[in-house]
């Protein structure tokens, strides 16, 4: 039997990471107890390593925002995960271009795309939170501000990563690939805070400028620190239209809980779908109390939790079949 990517990298993760899994399974419960409100989740099974790293860091009494953002950086930083940072798919002309947002709970928002030779586009997106009045940057005047702030330029364009395009331009393919896994995260600290980030390198062989969900607030991200939070993952544009994760957090709001203020999301995604179109969007939701749920539109959307010093894996139910 032929191995995925995702497959493979979950096997080296999970062997090298010494970490503790528990059985995967599609449904999880989770309760907070007043000695340990800790919390951290993340999309895709091979982020697990960026899950550990964020409960890491609440375990040493920092900030949800703390957590997401150097969680986040472990994935960014790998260049086996090829569809963040540093290995990132390119597009259409082989350039690797970046997208990121983060948010507190505070309602503070930071979010960057479009970003060419910078690794680290979550910090990117911190910066701009915190260190200017606004809210997006793109392009070159991205790029421009984290040079500004210290941070390095570097080539992100993996030799992996060229001979793939190279192999996908020799075949005149007029098509993208979709198995863009985005890595979205939500944290909960010992505060009772929640932060949330979402890192990406986009679609592969993606228009060049084109930009999908993950640096929009209210679409990949949305953190309301009385409510609860939610990150998307998938097809972005799907997303975009359906201002998913907006949407996700409002409907819990209502009294849905996460799972199925997800499903909603994701019926209103079906409602775009044309032709028995199959594409994949997924949502984790985490509600105040530590209540976790997900949804996606077609199965294998893994996702990873990391609480009470474990760490788990599970899939989510989904809206139709393969």
């Amino acid at each position: 039997m032929k191995t995925s990517r995702r497959d493979f990298v979950k096997k080296i993760s999970l062997a090298t990471s010494g970490i503790l899994i528990n059985n995967i399974t599609a449904n999880n419960s989770f309760s907070f107890s007043k000695s340990n409100n800790l919390m951290a989740v993340s999309t895709w099974d091979e982020t697990i390593k960026s899950t550990q790293k964020a409960y890491e860091i609440l375990e040493q009494n920092k900030s949800s925002l703390d957590a997401v953002e150097y969680g986040i950086r472990v994935a960014e930083d790998d260049p086996n995960i090829r569809t963040v940072g540093i290995g990132g798919y390119p597009d259409e002309n082989g350039i690797v271009t970046l997208d990121a947002s983060i948010m507190d709970w505070k309602g503070n928002a930071g979010s960057v795309a479009a970003v060419e030779n910078i690794k680290n586009v979550i910090s990117l997106a911190r910066l701009v939170m915190e260190k200017t009045k606004h809210v997006m940057i793109v392009g070159n005047g991205a790029k421009n501000f984290a040079l500004e702030c210290g941070m390095k330029e570097e080539n992100l364009l993996t030799e992996q990563s060229k001979q793939d395009y190279l192999d996908w331009k020799s075949k005149n393919i007029n098509q993208n690939r979709i198995d863009h896994d985005t890595i979205g995260m939500l944290a909960i600290d010992s505060k009772g805070n929640m932060s949330g980030g979402v890192s990406t390198s986009g679609m592969a062989y993606k228009m060049h400028g084109r930009v999908g969900d993950s640096p929009i607030i209210g679409a990949a991200l949305f953190v309301d620190n009385q409510v609860g939070g939610a990150v998307a993952t998938g097809l972005g544009e799907l997303v975009i239209k359906t201002c998913g994760a907006f949407l996700i957090v409002e409907k819990m709001r209502e009294g849905y809980s996460p799972e199925h203020a997800c499903k909603i999301a994701i019926d209103r995604i079906k409602k775009l779908l044309k032709n028995n179109e199959r594409t994949q969007v997924g949502f984790i939701a985490l509600r105040k109390d530590g209540k976790l749920g997900a949804y996606s539109i077609v199965p294998n959307f893994s996702y990873c939790v990391a609480k009470n010093k474990k760490q788990n894996i599970f899939y989510s139910k989904y809206l139709l079949k393969n």
